[in-house]
């Protein structure tokens, strides 16, 4: 099919300007074998690490559009996961450049919390659906699904104390807590006692707090319960005639509430966080203040309850209260365990925070602010009156609060963007910031030629001059009333035109004025005395040459590039125009049912595109006003819009964060970019249109680059409806557990699954063609898809085909198999095992995963039970033969170190280990002698 017209496509660079989200957590993180230094934030769709000693960008970590809601970094600092809006998981690798180690379906809504155990090896995930699935890391699958809850999760974790490993326990605004056992995937023990949502679970030691709705937060010891006074009990109370709760019989452990711990700050506890020792508890609410609680040892909280003891004496001048020092332990009370630290005031309201003990009693507090800032605070906790310090803080690299305005320079190699608090100057190629300028509340921008200045247009109606290269503001002119629009430059270059909510368009032109308050001193060659002269610097200015006074309030204005006509955006959803020279009414464009938002004019001055509230984008013809389309653009207001030069083709972005590139000519869409997270506010064309750079309410800057390659819009469409198709076939009833009809599978249905048993679908069709075409004639060629695999026989072809699919999608492509071909499976699995052994951790767990499903069918078919046997005998015996193999090579390796160990007379590898300690210990000091002096 010949190309009817040459568009070319648009591909996303990469987005700028966010620190860390609000919606997710931060953590700790190590890189490079350095701890305390780095740390992972999400930034809308992505996640970055950030070196906190330099405040750059280390890496990103994308995966899709999907917003990142929750973060964990794994108890050895190298992985991270990252739950998503959508119900995925995906997991990175930090030692190896940030690759996508695997990728979890495993809910329907967005992941709330994410949990390691102590070795790394599950992983817990709760999910604003309610439910609750256990991940094994190592196999890349879900494993249980715990259902139960009435309300989003809000916290987990695995209860690996009291060598308890198959428990966890979980939180939800149904105010409940329940205690899971993992083997039965039922609930044992649910807390009932808060009247409030629980938003957060913290363990140190023994102790459970629960961080509710409420100023307090409730603390709860555990013990673990001996099985046998278990029996006794529930036999005494039978013998008795009394009735035997099954929280008794059940319940492995004993919960006891021992108090409760009160908050200094007011509202809802947001986030209990502990560091990885378990001794020091930070939490934070909606304001913005951090506690601290340091909880002691044993003999801490004996010598503290010593203390309070010898008081109370003196106070009460009696020997009543004499106790023995071993019998301090059983009048410990929660006060003396837990002991309040120094608490840290924040400027702004704190979305999370991560903590991290180090060494010298210092405590390390990270914490991601509402303003789109992180800051890292030190806190002695041996020190009572010494208050926190701020090491370090990351706020530079982007704005406070929502980029409602953005522009590019003439050759497209800086890109401004202005907020509510500041306007910022960006280097496109390397998107750092190069100088920051506090303002009021921007609403409009862009260069003056020559790019050393830039006309700001505020919310208060006034008009800033910035000089870019001293980063500060030349001239505040108080152009308009009220709210200032639009800036616009004059197609010749000398002047400008601003709109404004004070129902009027005010033309200026450029100026060069002297600028008393800077001098430049020049050396004057000619004089042989080399005297020294004071030069005046210039400085661009405004004047006023005309006022077009309108009856409605402007929000947008253009005037045509042959310098003929002036187009208003009111907001009685009209566009008027005008001639420029005389502001006598030409034409009014009426069509539009809500305010006019944006408008443009194409190059040659005959096109005139308008975006309204009403989600529609109309096109005229600037002769006759007539309109040519009306086009429904977004699903919300269309805020920008804007034609790329030289062209009739221009981009929108609206409400609804996307991004769509159009044709003027055809009517046509061409493309819909990666939008927003949220709104999108305005977008900026460079020039040559070979760089597009968006803003909005995500706080990203988003930058596009035109490519040499041509697309075509049949091909784009259908793209768009497969993707469409793929989210309503990707949604299904989940499927329940073989003879257990509570439970359900920890696997979702996806787009990978349903094609993974496609390709199994078609691997047994080409598998079955090929064995009958070789009995036929022997010189059968092989099937293309067995060529491109490099594969010659029909075995390794179904083995690599089950290789080829994602661990997390397997079951889930067996489960959509029909009858037939599972049998026709199972019938090729005895022939696998015998030729591909090294393969038997695969194959049975395909074998296994079919006799669960698909027992009652396979039991009472009796063709199949000669099958079985075969089967069964085969995994037997492979299975052994394979743990056989794996105990004589580790009893091996354990036998030659030994007799190394003997033969030498050192235990191996001891030398290695103690340079690695002196090396660690060298290091450490050099850190702590380097921090001192930059304190210093």
């Amino acid at each position: 099919m010949g190309l009817t017209k040459q568009y070319l496509a648009y591909r996303a660079v990469d987005s700028f300007n966010i620190i860390a989200s609000g919606r997710a957590n931060v953590n700790f993180a190590i890189y490079n074998k350095i701890e305390g230094r780095y740390i992972t934030a999400a930034a809308a769709e992505n996640v970055i690490l950030w070196d906190l000693k330099l405040g750059e960008r280390v890496l990103t970590l994308r995966r899709g559009k999907q917003e990142v809601t929750a973060l964990r970094v794994s108890p050895d600092r190298l992985h991270v996961a990252v739950g998503y809006l959508d119900g995925a998981v995906e997991i990175f690798d930090l030692s190896n450049g940030g690759e996508s180690v695997c990728s979890l379906a495993l809910h329907k809504s967005a992941i709330s919390v994410l949990r390691y155990d102590d070795q790394g090896i599950r992983l817990i995930t709760g999910s604003l659906d309610t439910e609750l699935v256990i991940v094994d890391i190592l196999e890349q699958a879900g494993r249980q699904r715990l259902i139960g809850h009435n309300a989003p999760i809000t916290d987990a974790h695995f209860l690996e104390r009291l060598a308890l490993d198959n428990i966890a326990v979980s939180s939800s605004k149904d105010t409940q807590i329940k205690f899971w056992n993992l083997e039965t995937q039922f609930c044992f023990k649910t807390i009932v006692d808060n009247r409030t949502e629980i938003w957060a679970l913290a363990f140190t030691g023994t102790l459970m707090v629960a961080g509710c709705g409420e100023s307090t937060m409730n603390v709860y010891r555990l013990t673990r319960r001996d099985p046998n006074d278990v029996k006794s009990a529930a036999l005494e109370k039978a013998i008795e005639g009394l009735s035997v709760e099954d929280d008794d019989t059940i319940s492995p452990l004993n919960v006891m509430n021992c108090g409760f711990i009160q908050r200094a700050g007011k509202g809802r506890c947001v986030n209990l966080v502990t560091d990885p020792s378990e001794r020091v508890l930070s939490c934070h609410g909606t304001n913005d203040l951090i506690e601290n609680f340091y909880f002691c040892t044993k003999d801490e909280a004996k010598q503290r309850l010593a203390k309070r003891l010898k008081k109370v004496r003196k106070a009460k001048q009696s020997k009543e209260l004499e106790n023995e020092p071993d019998n301090l332990e059983k009048d410990l009370s929660l006060s003396d365990e837990i002991k309040r630290l120094n608490s840290i005031k924040t400027k702004q309201k704190i979305k999370s925070l991560d903590i991290l003990l180090g060494g010298l009693n210092e405590l390390r507090i990270l914490v991601s602010l509402a303003n789109n800032s992180v800051q890292l605070y030190s806190v002695k906790t041996t020190a009572k009156d010494e208050d926190a310090r701020m090491l370090r803080s990351l706020y530079w690299q982007g704005h406070q609060s929502e980029v409602r305005s953005v522009c590019l320079s003439s050759d497209a190699l800086a890109i401004g963007s202005g907020s509510a608090e500041s306007f910022k100057l960006w280097d496109r190629d390397s998107m750092q910031c190069l100088r920051s300028i506090s303002t009021d509340y921007i609403l409009s921008s862009i260069f003056a030629p020559g790019d050393r200045y830039i006309l700001l247009g505020l919310k208060s109606g006034k008009l800033l001059i910035v000089d870019v290269g001293a980063a500060d503001i030349v001239e505040e002119i108080p152009a308009h009333n009220q709210e200032l629009w639009s800036i616009i430059l004059l197609p010749d270059k000398k002047g400008c035109a601003t709109g404004s909510s004070d129902c009027t368009v005010k033309l200026w032109t450029f100026e060069l004025i002297d600028n008393n308050d800077k001098q430049m001193e020049v050396e004057d060659t000619e004089d042989a005395a080399l005297t020294t002269n004071v030069k005046q610097v210039k400085v661009l200015s405004l004047l006023h040459k005309n006022t077009l006074k309108l009856e409605e309030a402007v929000l947008a204005i253009q005037i045509s590039p042959n310098m003929k006509y002036l187009a208003v955006g009111l907001l009685d959803s009209t566009v008027k125009v005008f001639f420029l020279d005389t502001f006598k009414f030409y034409l009014s464009l009426y069509g539009h049912k809500l305010p006019i938002l944006c408008l443009d004019i194409s190059y040659d001055s005959t096109i005139i595109a308008t975006g309204s509230a009403d989600r529609n984008v109309k096109i005229w013809g600037l002769d006759f006003g007539d309109c040519h389309r009306s086009l429904f653009a977004h699903d919300d207001s269309v805020m920008s819009l804007r034609f790329i030069a030289n062209t009739h083709m221009f981009f929108t972005c609206g409400k609804d964060g996307n991004i769509k590139q159009w044709d003027a000519d055809s009517f046509n869409k061409i493309i819909t970019l990666p939008g927003h997270i949220g709104e999108a506010y305005n977008l900026a064309i460079s020039s040559n249109g070979r760089h597009l750079v968006t803003c909005g309410s995500d706080r990203t800057l988003r930058l596009f680059e035109r490519t040499d390659e041509p697309i075509v819009l049949q091909d784009i469409q259908e793209e768009e409806r497969e993707e469409k198709e793929n989210e309503q076939l990707a949604t299904g009833d989940d499927h329940n557990i073989p003879l257990l009809p509570g439970l359900k599978l920890a696997s979702k249905k996806t787009v990978g699954s349903e094609k993974a048993a496609e390709t199994i679908l078609e691997c047994l069709n080409i598998c079955k063609e090929y064995e009958l075409e070789s009995d036929i004639k022997p010189t059968t060629t092989l099937h293309p898809l067995m060529k491109a695999l490099n594969v010659k026989t029909t075995i390794d072809f179904l083995l690599i085909t089950l290789e080829r699919i994602r661990a997390s999608d397997l079951e889930e492509a067996l489960l959509l198999l029909p009858f037939s071909i599972v049998c026709e499976l199972l019938e090729r699995l005895p022939s696998l095992i015998e030729e591909r052994s090294d393969e038997i951790e695969l194959l049975s767990k395909v074998t296994m995963f079919l006799f669960k499903i698909h027992m009652k069918p396979i039991s009472g078919a009796k063709h199949m039970k000669s099958l079985l046997e075969r089967l069964i005998n085969l995994l037997t015996s492979e299975v052994n033969t394979l743990r056989d193999c794996i105990g004589f090579n580790l009893h091996s390796l354990s036998l030659l170190q030994n007799e190394l160990e003997k033969r030498e007379g050192i235990e191996l590898f001891y030398e290695a280990i103690q340079d690695r300690k002196k090396r660690e210990k060298k290091r450490r000091q050099r850190e702590t002698l380097k921090r001192q002096l930059i304190q210093m």
